[in-house]
């Protein structure tokens, strides 16, 4: 497991409690009633530390490297029911976004999202999550076969946004995301977003018009990183911190603005260090947003979209 800055408290004392067992293995001394003790001094030490997480720390723990990615989601949802699906039949299979067929229950969804690698090698072969033009038409290929039989559309958004290669400014990025946003407003299915990492820029909007759209409590959805806005304000990465203050990206600051429909918990201490905690988390709140929407008709469920959208920064002054 890897500690950021601000859990090495936590790591100190999981360090205790591992010497501890050991100790309790290698001789005959009962360490029962001091690994109990460190336990519950673990607990009350990452409540404490994650009650009072600032944006930027949110941020770090939403790039964590331990955390969950997309392809782990859905095989943890839909077990060996998943099938992954290749192709925008038109350039080629784009690494960066994945989707496919699986069902939870009885019940078929199509899964798409951006995926991250886990180390050097997985890392460049998924682009480091940033999708070329391909991903998003490939996206786009699999809602309208969705759509076509009727199957729920299921978005996972972690990307630190679209590819920004000349290549692939070259074949249509900007036309890509645009055709997605406007496509996914009147698609005839339901469809329910989720953002377990980074959500950045168009790269996240590409596949983030849903019906219901939630974040999980460790992530953040904005339109630009707090490096990049730093570097853009201040001329320096220095200021990232107070940029992430000010760009209001965390759940709390979506949910307060309605640019958003719920937050999801995580587990304590993140959902890396309980996966299959944050996997079932995951998995009921998209069963209870499809049980919300399965029984719209098609006009109802486009109407409903569009307006959600359209009254996003309304105000009166």
């Amino acid at each position: 497991m890897e500690y950021l800055d601000f859990e090495m408290p936590i790591k100190e004392l999981e360090d205790q409690l591992a010497k501890c067992y050991d100790l309790g293995k290698e001789s005959d001394v009962d360490v029962s009633k001091t690994s109990k003790e460190i336990e519950k001094k673990i607990e009350k030490v990452k409540k404490d530390i994650h009650k009072n997480l600032t944006p930027w720390q949110r941020v770090q723990l939403s790039r964590h490297p331990n955390r969950p990615y997309t392809l782990d989601y859905i095989h943890a949802i839909c077990g060996d029911t998943f099938m992954e699906l290749h192709g925008d039949r038109s350039v080629k299979d784009d690494k960066a976004m994945i989707g496919g067929l699986g069902k939870i229950g009885d019940q078929s969804f199509m899964f798409i999202g951006q995926q991250k690698g886990y180390n050097t090698k997985t890392r460049q072969y998924r682009n480091f999550g940033m999708a070329n033009p391909e991903g998003y038409r490939k996206a786009l290929r699999l809602m309208k076969m969705a759509e076509k039989f009727g199957i729920p559309v299921v978005t996972f958004l972690d990307t630190p946004g679209a590819y920004p290669g000349l290549e692939a400014e070259e074949r249509g990025q900007g036309e890509a995301i645009a055709r997605n946003i406007l496509e996914m407003t009147r698609l005839k299915t339901p469809i329910i977003t989720v953002v377990i990492g980074e959500g950045a820029s168009g790269g996240a909007v590409g596949i983030g018009v849903g019906d219901r759209v939630y974040m999980m409590e460790n992530t953040w959805y904005t339109v630009i990183s707090p490096e990049s806005c730093s570097s853009i304000l201040w001329r320096s990465w220095e200021y990232k911190e107070q940029a992430a203050e000010a760009l209001k990206l965390t759940g709390a600051d979506m949910k307060k603005l309605a640019l958003i429909d719920g937050i999801i918990k995580e587990p304590l201490g993140g959902a890396h260090f309980d996966r299959d905690g944050a996997y079932e988390a995951v998995k009921s709140q998209i069963l209870k947003a499809f049980k919300d929407l399965k029984d719209l008709d098609y006009p109802e469920l486009i109407e409903q979209r569009m307006d959600k959208y359209a009254n996003m920064g309304v105000y009166k002054e």
